[in-house]
């Protein structure tokens, strides 16, 4: 924790709020469902990463064992006008992208892909052997319309619950049950199409481990970037931007995950994070290198790779 009082003032990056919107008749979109959840979705079939609905508060959080909200779950998959999905993937596994994973793909059929962390948190919930998928590490998956391939990365520091979950997690469960397990960066392909999107769930990366992959979009996590020195946050752009070659970025991870998604939206408090500290030195990054940089908007069906507001 830092002595560093208040919350940045997401007025200020209302500029930035201008992700592409998705036509009516696109043939494929991203939706932004709060923190890394992620909706990728052609009409044909979709896939989510994490499913984070529940949004516990910070007492319950700190104080008592977690539950997934089945209210707050079914709201927002009706919201989001979501009724079956090929996979749901949890970046990692701590509890604020895997807690309702399991929960959300027991109500739209999917398969929980991961590595063996996120296997256990399924167990727990009781979803069977066969809705759940350990992938190999670089190793492409078909899912639906889509081609999944998930590349080992790290959390961003600090890590507060490191280490992998090893046996089932049954709810109720304390937020230090749900260790960070593998943390992914995701790359994901719209067969049809060819399209491609890197989701960098949490601001961490492995040196290298990207080189070679490519990517027109990136969704990038910010949660905690702006507490770590500017070296750090160059590096981060390096390692997933730059190494993909995306000329679209769209921050994610900034938004305060203990208010539920039916609160307006409010950034992470100074204790934890800086967003103004990230915004400077990411708007520089951007610019510098001509690629388009983006705050999502929550409920949007986006279309990150409209040609729109592209520079380069």
């Amino acid at each position: 924790m830092r002595l560093k009082f208040g919350r940045p003032d997401l007025g200020r990056y209302r500029v930035h709020l201008d992700v592409p919107a998705a036509a009516a008749d696109a043939d494929l979109s991203v939706m932004w469902l709060g923190v890394s959840t992620l909706l990728v979705d052609d009409g044909t079939s979709a896939v989510l990463t994490d499913g984070f609905f529940s949004r516990p508060g910070l007492v319950e959080v700190a104080a008592r064992k977690l539950t997934s909200s089945a209210p707050r779950i079914e709201a927002a998959l009706h919201r989001a006008g979501v009724g079956q999905l090929a996979a749901v993937l949890p970046v990692h596994t701590h509890y604020d992208h895997a807690l309702d994973s399991a929960a959300v793909a027991e109500r739209t059929g999917a398969v929980v892909v991961g590595g063996d962390s996120a296997a256990n948190i399924a167990r727990g919930q009781g979803l069977s052997e066969d809705r759940i998928l350990v992938v190999t590490p670089g190793t492409p998956v078909q899912l639906g319309s889509f081609e999944v391939t998930l590349i080992k990365s790290h959390h961003c520091p600090p890590d507060r619950f490191p280490g992998h979950i090893t046996t089932p997690v049954v709810q109720p469960a304390r937020a230090s049950a749900y260790r960070c397990g593998e943390a992914w960066s995701t790359i994901v392909v719209h067969r049809p199409s060819g399209r491609r999107l890197l989701i960098q769930g949490s601001a961490g990366f492995t040196p290298g481990a990207l080189a070679g992959r490519s990517a027109e979009v990136a969704y990038l996590g910010i949660g905690q970037l702006g507490v770590q020195p500017e070296l750090y946050i160059r590096q981060y752009w390096n390692e997933t931007v730059r190494a993909v070659g995306a000329r679209r970025v769209v921050l994610i991870h900034w938004d305060d995950f203990f208010r539920p998604l039916d609160a307006p939206l409010r950034a992470l408090p100074y204790a934890g994070d800086d967003l103004d500290v990230t915004m400077r030195v990411l708007t520089a990054l951007a610019e510098r290198d001509g690629v388009a940089l983006h705050l999502p908007s929550l409920w949007q069906r986006a279309d990150p790779w409209s040609p729109q507001r592209l520079r380069g």
